[in-house]
């Protein structure tokens, strides 16, 4: 604390809290995990994060002293907590030198007014307006309501003809090389496989020679390769030579920016790499101009402490975004960390929503900038989930579908073709397509009906308005509101307060109860105790269950029915009025048309499906099944921490494919002309038999689906990991005993002196530990960034865990596969236990009928490619160093072949590791 006497004291938090009783509101970084760490409720403050957003919009930037220090290119503070408080006056001094030095840009046209605005509030007031006027040379200015309406100055869109298709010029081997050559420079670090990985990938950009039989490059390059700069070289070049998009599909929407930032090698002008690079995510990531209009126009209607705020940042941001991303791109990771996940949730469209050309905002729209850019863009980047719905789909907003892909991260194809190509009959899902239909219903909601969305398009057409009468009084056949409430039988009391349409019997909610009856009752002891979600097979069925599918099958036929007309007649009209209907009322009906299909007739059509699989014959046990169909009861741990008994949050049928790589290669690899599919991890170098190993590796890819056999390249990764690593197995700690593996991970954390990573199989045992460990390693001076604990999003833990080295971090899957943390910030991995796959129905049939006859080694094959991902978040450079334990006494001798050649995996007991890694990683003056 750095007092306003400029007294500098180093304080325990509770010393904090009482000082802080009489002062003016401080100045903090990231106000909500400052006071959550004191133990105090949101109070004003002066954050310095609001400010930087305020001058700063679409500016990346750790929320942390040393993170701002290296966004304002300031001397960044020397170790300790003192420093860094020290620093704090003098950033937001920066910040409002530059406000001051840009007051005549355009981007602060409306700066002044926006401030007096946020400024007026009284109590909610914002506490930066006096000095971000006073650096505006506008002390006085009046507030301006039209500084909350960035879609004023934000440019159209024009459309452009439709592109014609691409050519089919191959790229040789010879050519990529080059390309990685030109793409490095003369400088850059040698990396022999490089050029050889560029090389192998070029195959995947031959000309097609049989209509159904892809091109298709299995390639597994070692961590160290450089493997993104090597599969960009040739698909570059082939879409300069064809005039053609190669679409790169990674895992998750941090990774696509990782890629994203990656291609300013190859265009390193922002103009050129706007035009020739686009991102595309799905609708719910972007700003909805027409949201924001609405939530402005109820911004003093009581949307809580710092909405007006919140508002005022994001339309700053929203002058100054690259395309109005607001997961993931350039809107900090931490803005809604400050302002609450909810609030910044409204403002994108994530209930299907949109009304396309009938929006006033629609030619400033991002979303629709982002699919016309795309369509003329050379590389756009994409994520497993959106490129698989696109080929399921025929296309996303428009009928284009592409023909060449590169799939990073691939060993995650398998995990995200499982889920793209599940249906789920749930109370969530049902409940969400009603509320789709029929809008809001009571509450304090905006969501729009479906009436209200197309009452234009219908209105005057009887056969049409006959239509949407019927379906939205079948939609009620669906879960009411509060169906959550009424879905426990022993609920007192809830059925005289449920709607009439839910106390007449609604069919939704009679089979929901059914399957939650079977459920508990084929669970087990464990449904009194479990926090985690409960699962039991489909047959044989409770009493009365298919009764009441048949039942709903017919009331959701009612549904359909309707609604498949109503797609029908509107598509229609675009033939019919051919010659008079004007392009925004085609386009939009073309949209209508698409949202009907995928978000209602589809789904309803496999519910349906589902539904009528309770009548037919179970198929006998030990039979192999294109899906797997299960029960599944969605439970919650309660309360914080989890100290609470597990609530129930949704129950439903759930249908698998049992190999989902069969409907990836059939909708999208085969259509194809060509794929890449690579990661460092594709095969289980553990496996004996290395042509097992391959074949393992394409079945999970879906290669076995196509006429020709993928053609496979390895590259082995340029590190010695002899030298560069240890890797530990700890023999003495029981996991089971939560203070025992908290004191394993305290003693490792306090060893390596920071710049570790925790990962844990499961989220309530990391919270339990975070919990022991924090106050130990906080007297240590050492920061304790925690998935699911911490106030943040895992793309702001690890950017501050990048920034600051002396740091520890502890995470589960996401942090497991997605942190990419270079240099001396993580020196230390440290895994709570062997990762085995869960052990759930969907497993347990996939063992069977997957495995090939060795169901263990099925779940080996899993543990390994786990740890072989955990143990390569640890090097990333030839001059990394660092250490992997791993905290499980029983871990199969047969497991620790998942790491590198040349890593000695030793069995020792905790205070050995210890030791051991404290002296191996200060042989470099680690510590």
């Amino acid at each position: 604390m750095l007092t306003p006497d400029g007294e500098l004291l180093l304080l325990s938090a509770e010393a904090v809290v009482e000082r802080l009783r009489g002062l003016p509101p401080p100045l903090v970084i990231h106000a909500p995990a400052t006071f959550r760490r004191l133990g105090l409720r949101l109070v004003p403050a002066f954050d310095v994060l609001e400010l930087f957003a305020f001058v700063l919009p679409a500016q990346p930037a750790a929320p942390t002293a040393r993170g701002l220090a290296l966004a304002l290119d300031q001397d960044l503070p020397a170790p300790g907590l003192e420093a860094e408080a020290a620093l704090l006056p003098a950033l937001a001094a920066d910040l409002l030198r530059r406000l001051a030095a840009g007051r005549d840009l355009p981007l602060n046209r409306d700066a002044a007014g926006l401030a007096a605005l946020l400024g007026k509030g009284g109590g909610a007031s914002w506490l930066w307006a006096p000095f971000v006027l006073a650096a505006l040379g506008q002390p006085h200015a009046a507030p301006s309501t039209d500084a909350l309406k960035p879609w004023k100055h934000l440019p159209e869109w024009q459309e452009a003809p439709p592109p014609p298709p691409p050519s089919s010029h191959p790229v040789g081997e010879a050519e990529a090389r080059a390309r990685l050559a030109a793409l490095l420079g003369p400088h850059a670090e040698q990396r022999p496989g490089q050029a050889d990985y560029a090389g192998a990938a070029a195959a995947a950009f031959a000309a097609r020679e049989v209509r159904g039989d892809p091109s298709f490059v299995l390639a597994e390059a070692g961590t160290g390769t450089g493997k993104t700069l090597g599969y960009i070289a040739p698909a570059s070049l082939w879409a300069e030579k064809n005039r053609g998009a190669v679409w790169i599909s990674t895992y998750t929407r941090h990774l696509q920016r990782q890629i994203d930032q990656e291609l300013a090698r190859l265009y390193p002008d922002p103009v050129e790499r706007r035009r020739r690079v686009v991102v595309r995510k799905g609708r719910e990531n972007y700003l909805c101009l027409l949201n924001l209009e609405d939530a402005v126009g109820g911004a003093s209607g009581g949307l809580g402490l710092g909405a007006p705020v919140a508002l005022g940042l994001i339309a700053r941001w929203a002058l100054a975004t690259r395309d109005g991303d607001l997961q993931g791109g350039d809107l900090p990771g931490w803005f809604v960390e400050l302002f609450g996940s909810g609030r910044l949730a409204a403002l994108a469209d994530r209930r299907g929503e949109c009304i396309h050309a009938a929006c006033p905002h629609w030619k400033r729209c991002f979303v629709e900038h982002t699919i016309r850019r795309a369509r003329g863009a050379d590389l756009v980047v994409a994520n497993h989930a959106l490129v698989m719905a696109q080929a399921a789909w025929g296309g996303l907003d428009d009928a284009l579908v592409p023909t060449r892909y590169v799939f990073d991260e691939g060993h995650h194809l398998f995990d995200a073709a499982d889920g793209a190509f599940a249906a789920v009959l749930s109370g969530a899902e049902t409940a969400e397509l009603r509320r789709w239909l029929l809008g809001a219903e009571g509450g304090r909601s905006r969501a729009r009906g479906l009436r209200r969305r197309l009452d234009d398009l219908v209105a005057g057409l009887a056969p049409l308005e006959t239509m949407l009468d019927a379906a939205l009084q079948a939609a009620r056949a669906l879960p009411a509101p509060g169906w959550a409430m009424r879905l426990a039988e022993d609920v007192p009391g809830q059925a005289a307060l449920a709607p009439a349409d839910a106390r007449a019997d609604n069919p939704t909610e009679a089979v929901l109860r059914l399957f939650r009856r079977q459920v508990l009752a084929r669970a087990g002891a464990e449904a009194e105790t479990t926090g985690f979600a409960l699962d039991c097979d489909l047959f044989p069925t409770v009493a009365d269950l298919a009764g009441a599918a048949e039942r709903l099958a017919r009331a959701l036929d009612r549904l359909a029915v309707p609604l498949t007309a109503l797609r029908d007649r509107l598509l229609a009209r675009l033939d019919t009025e051919a010659e008079e209907m004007d392009s925004p009322t085609r386009l939009r009906i073309e949209a209508t048309g698409r949202s009907l299909l995928r978000r209602a007739i589809q789904p309803l059509g496999a519910w349906q499906a589902m539904l009528r699989s309770l009548a037919a014959p179970p198929a006998e046990p030990g039979v192999r099944a294109e899906h797997v169909l299960f029960l599944r009861l969605e439970r919650r741990s309660g309360g914080a921490f989890g100290r609470e008994a597990p609530r129930e949050a949704d129950v439903g049928l759930h249908r698998h494919w049992l190999d989902p790589t069969v409907p990836f290669a059939a909708t999208l690899a085969a259509p194809a002309q060509g794929l890449l599919v690579t990661s460092a991890t594709l095969r289980d170098t553990g496996d004996a038999d290395p042509e097992a190993a391959w074949h393992a590796a394409e079945g999970r890819v879906g290669a076995p689906h196509l006429p020709s056999p993928a053609i496979r390249a390895a590259l082995p990764s340029p590190f010695d990991y002899a030298a560069q690593t240890r890797a530990f197995v700890v023999t003495d700690v029981a996991g089971t005993d939560i203070a025992a593996l908290a004191a394993a991970y305290r003693a490792l954390f306090l060893a390596s002196g920071g710049g570790a990573l925790g990962l844990f199989t499961a989220i309530g045992r990391l919270i339990a530990v975070q919990k022991r460990i924090a106050p130990a390693l906080e007297d240590a001076g050492i920061p304790l960034l925690a998935q699911h604990v911490d106030a943040m999003d895992n793309a702001t833990l690890v950017e501050i865990f990048r920034t600051e080295e002396a740091s520890c971090l502890l995470g589960t899957d996401a942090m497991r596969d997605g942190v990419d943390v270079p240099g001396r910030a993580l020196r230390l991995v440290v895994f709570e236990k062997v990762p085995w796959p869960r052990p759930d129905i969907l497993h347990r049939e996939r063992r069977v009928h997957l495995s090939g006859g060795d169901p263990r080694g099925y779940d080996d094959r899993i543990a390994r490619l786990r740890l072989r991902q955990a143990f390569g978040r640890l090097i990333r450079r030839a001059s990394d160093r660092g250490v992997f334990v791993l905290l499980d006494r029983r871990t199969p001798e047969r497991l620790v072949s998942a790491f590198p050649a040349g890593v000695v995996v030793r069995r020792v007991g905790l205070a050995a590791a210890v030791a051991e890694t404290a002296a191996f990683l200060a042989e470099r003056g680690e510590d």
